[in-house]
């Protein structure tokens, strides 16, 4: 299995191959091979910035002999005005690199501007409950997208399907019930020698009976009514973790939260994000 850095070089290869193609015929036509400039990173809208590492690797893998000042770095609260970044080195790397920089970083900081919005209101309400994202991710970017989640104070549910098991709706009528769902993750673990959470899709109590009785890590509540969901943690009693999921939004977790749960899952920390705005300029 590739790792997080290994990922990360092969999308910023195929960003740049996607993006310049057999040139930046702009850039190349218009500007001296040996011009050399500055360029700084201005932030145009309050939020929290994330990217900051990621941009020095892209900057650093299409010229290593760019150099970058970092003046803010990842997790900052930043605000229309500040400047993040000086990059200094040849304009034929800056203007080439300016655009693959801004889309990640813009991307990046629009997540963790929302994840703390959404994990602060929570706090602010008194709950201990954390926020989770989830798998609806861009395809390519989603160990950017995750870890802007966590820079933004959130926490990841699971990378992929290779970290985690969690038996969903689908897979637990495909499999015939819960208990045969749960049953088969327990043995599949033990015949594989790996060790990996278990959590299960319950949609009544009914199926919360049988996910308590079989066993499992973190019992996720599809759907569930805010009033429902209390009574549910009440019955769980600490016996696993609770997660909430099933459209909730940042107008209505609150009641969910004050429920109890240990965690509420939000796909629109990823699928639905707005960009923090920023720029790139000569300086």
């Amino acid at each position: 299995m590739l790792s997080v850095e290994e990922l990360n070089d092969r999308l910023i290869d195929l960003a740049f191959a996607e993006d310049i193609g057999d040139g930046d015929h702009t850039t190349l036509c218009c500007i001296p091979e040996d011009a050399m400039g500055k360029s700084h990173l201005l932030i145009k809208e309050d939020g929290i910035l994330a990217g900051v590492e990621i941009a020095k690797e892209v900057f650093r893998r299409f010229d290593p002999e760019m150099q970058v000042e970092v003046l803010i770095g990842d997790g900052s609260r930043v605000k229309k005005g500040d400047i993040a970044m000086v990059v200094t080195g040849r304009v034929r790397s800056l203007l080439q690199t300016e655009r693959l920089m801004l889309n990640i970083m813009q991307r990046m900081s629009g997540i963790a501007t929302m994840t703390n919005r959404y994990q602060q209101a929570l706090i602010d309400a008194g709950t201990k409950t954390r926020v989770l994202d989830t798998r609806k991710t861009t395809p390519g970017m989603r160990m950017l997208e995750k870890e802007a989640v966590k820079i933004g104070g959130g926490m990841n549910h699971r990378i992929g399907l290779f970290d985690m098991i969690l038996l969903k709706d689908n897979h637990i009528d495909f499999c015939g019930g819960i208990h045969n769902a749960i049953s088969r993750a327990k043995q599949y673990c033990k015949d594989k020698g790996k060790d990996l959470k278990i959590e299960c899709e319950v949609r009544d109590f009914k199926e919360l009976d049988e996910a308590l009785a079989e066993g499992c890590d973190r019992i996720m509540f599809d759907n569930f009514t805010p009033e429902d969901t209390e009574k549910a943690v009440k019955i769980v009693n600490g016996r696993a973790e609770t997660e909430s999921s099933g459209g909730i939004t940042f107008d209505t977790m609150i009641p969910y939260a004050k429920a109890g749960v240990d965690f509420i899952s939000f796909g629109a920390l990823t699928h639905s994000v707005k960009g923090l705005d920023m720029s790139f300029k000569a300086c």
